[in-house]
């Protein structure tokens, strides 16, 4: 594995990258909270600020507490929404929209709940922890999900209209499992694609982290970008070290140019110069 900065030049690493991207038949693009904050979403680990400050989020995220003060835990997600209806896409959202004039299949798995990708124009996205934009009966009344439509509905939180349980949104919190339809096409996607693109996660949140892994372990290569090292990057072929706003429209820009000698859409994977990370078997 090769890291901008280190052993290489930022020309360099884009150069392979692009070599790679310009095979691709299949690509997966995993995205986490790096991606949203760069658009004004604080991530669960940012400090808070104003009433929420003395509240940990990572306290608030969890079936325990939504049992435990259900109108808190509401209220301080009808906050979430007043930040996120604010934000827009950033670069990176739509470098990864742009994406798919280059690749024939892209699909995107994100760790977000914003919707941010759907807006940005991304056109197949699998929402592994949910969306904050729905609600759904605590009880799955009707079946899981239930969803519920709040918007003529009082209360914090309003009562399902079928059962009268406290509505909920619709996120995976802490200590729950992802949607089975969800995890199972991300697995699927993960072992079949030709290449993942990881872009702003951390690699700390299970199952999510673990789909690099599957896709390392098929022989597919994987390309991080980041702000930093990561969980992910133990696997990574290619580290583009940079917020994916910056790095992602800069490896768009190559994939724009011709071909070079170097860059043969032939080329088979791995190509000379790519150190491929010790992956566990």
């Amino acid at each position: 594995m090769t890291l901008i900065g280190q052993t290489a030049t930022l020309d360099d690493q884009t150069a392979q990258a692009v070599s790679i991207l310009r095979r691709a038949q299949y690509l997966i693009i995993l995205t986490g909270a790096g991606v949203s904050q760069e658009s004004g979403i604080p991530t669960f680990r940012d400090a808070q600020t104003g009433l929420w400050a003395r509240y940990d989020p990572m306290e608030l995220a969890t079936p325990q507490a939504f049992c435990r003060k259900p109108e808190l835990v509401w209220e301080w997600y009808t906050y979430r929404r007043r930040l996120v209806a604010e934000a827009k896409p950033n670069p990176g959202h739509r470098a990864l929209v742009e994406l798919e004039r280059h690749v024939p299949r892209v699909v995107v798995l994100t760790q977000n709940v914003d919707g941010l990708h759907q807006k940005a124009g991304s056109s197949d996205v699998v929402e592994l922890h949910g969306s904050i934009w729905r609600d759904k009966c605590y009880s799955a009344c009707q079946g899981e999900p239930t969803l519920v439509n709040t918007a003529a509905l009082a209360g914090s939180p309003p009562g399902c209209p079928h059962c009268g349980a406290p509505v909920r949104p619709d996120i995976v919190w802490f200590g729950e499992p992802l949607p089975p339809d969800a995890l199972g096409r991300a697995n699927q996607a993960s072992i079949e694609c030709d290449v993942m693109l990881v872009v702003g996660t951390s690699g700390a949140v299970y199952p999510a982290a673990e789909l690099p892994v599957i896709t390392a372990r098929a022989g597919h290569p994987v390309i991080e970008v980041n702000q930093s090292t990561s969980g992910i990057t133990p696997v990574a072929d290619l580290f583009l070290l940079g917020p994916g706003g910056s790095v992602l429209p800069r490896l768009l820009e190559a994939l724009d140019l011709p071909p070079t000698s170097g860059q043969s859409l032939s080329s088979p994977w791995p190509r000379p110069g790519i150190g491929r990370a010790t992956k566990e078997t």
